[in-house]
């Protein structure tokens, strides 16, 4: 009743079966995964952003890379802000979605050293040639605070550097790209600012918000959504397998010679 299962097509449908199974459960799996990622880098932003702030010289040092655990730490740093070697970087968005610069500014410590400052997001302007129009920082000394991030790279961004860009126009925050410009030592890492002391006066740039710490996302749906299909995939098969069997044999009583009808009438 099943031989049809040995033919070329259905080999082939139940290797494709038994193939897709184990994919399904690996796309679960990598989903779980993603979740699970997601989860513990929320706890990690929450845990973060709520700590005591701690000095910025504690957390980071010249040539040091930020590890994972002290991004979004809340920091202070205490200096003057040099904005003659203040830089734009292009193609950020808004709190709305509109496209422009975030404004990053050196800023001078005590100590000599310069540590970036992401002081916020400005419109692009017409001309993106040019360098737009950015409020001015405090003058004086002034105490910082905001979050410590990373380097900018483009592997973990996946924004491309280019070179060629206008005067003072940058595709990333990163240190080892300006330390050139500066007089000074820099530290890694930057400043996403969220609060200067004393305040500035008049319109500053946009503050960047931090990140959503408050939703997981669709991944652990997505890894169910896989394992039920992983699933239902023997049993798709063997509906199909019991439909096939009862069209051949619906055919096959078709086609079978009327026994009555084929016998010889004898007369009488």
């Amino acid at each position: 009743m099943y031989r049809f299962l040995l033919t070329r097509q259905w080999v082939s449908l139940t290797l494709f079966a038994v193939l897709l199974i184990p994919a399904m459960i690996e796309l679960g799996f990598w989903q779980l995964h993603r979740h699970e990622a997601r989860v513990e880098r929320n706890d990690l932003v929450a845990q973060n952003l709520e700590g005591t702030p701690v000095p910025v010289a504690e957390l980071t040092s010249p040539g040091h890379e930020i590890p994972k655990d002290d991004t979004w730490r809340t920091v202070t740093a205490k200096g003057r802000y040099d904005t003659a070697h203040e830089v734009v970087v292009r193609q950020r968005t808004s709190s709305d979605g509109k496209q422009g610069y975030f404004v990053v500014t050196p800023l001078r410590l005590d100590d000599g050293r310069f540590v970036l400052v992401n002081r916020g997001w400005v419109t692009a302007g017409q001309d993106l040639t040019k360098f737009p129009t950015v409020p001015k920082p405090p003058a004086g000394e002034v105490t910082v605070t905001g979050r410590l991030l990373a380097d900018e790279t483009t592997a973990a961004s996946s924004i491309k550097d280019r070179k060629g860009l206008p005067g003072r126009q940058v595709m990333l925050i990163n240190g080892d790209k300006l330390s050139k410009e500066l007089p000074g030592k820099i530290l890694g890492g930057y400043v996403q600012l969220t609060k200067t002391a004393p305040a500035p006066g008049g319109k500053q740039p946009e503050r960047v918000a931090p990140p959503d710490h408050s939703s997981i996302g669709p991944h652990l749906a997505y890894a169910i959504q896989w394992w039920v299909f992983a699933a239902g995939v023997p049993f798709g098969w063997w509906v199909l397998v019991r439909r096939e069997r009862r069209e051949r044999a619906a055919a096959a009583t078709d086609t079978a010679p009327d026994v009555a009808a084929s016998e010889p009438v004898t007369a009488n």
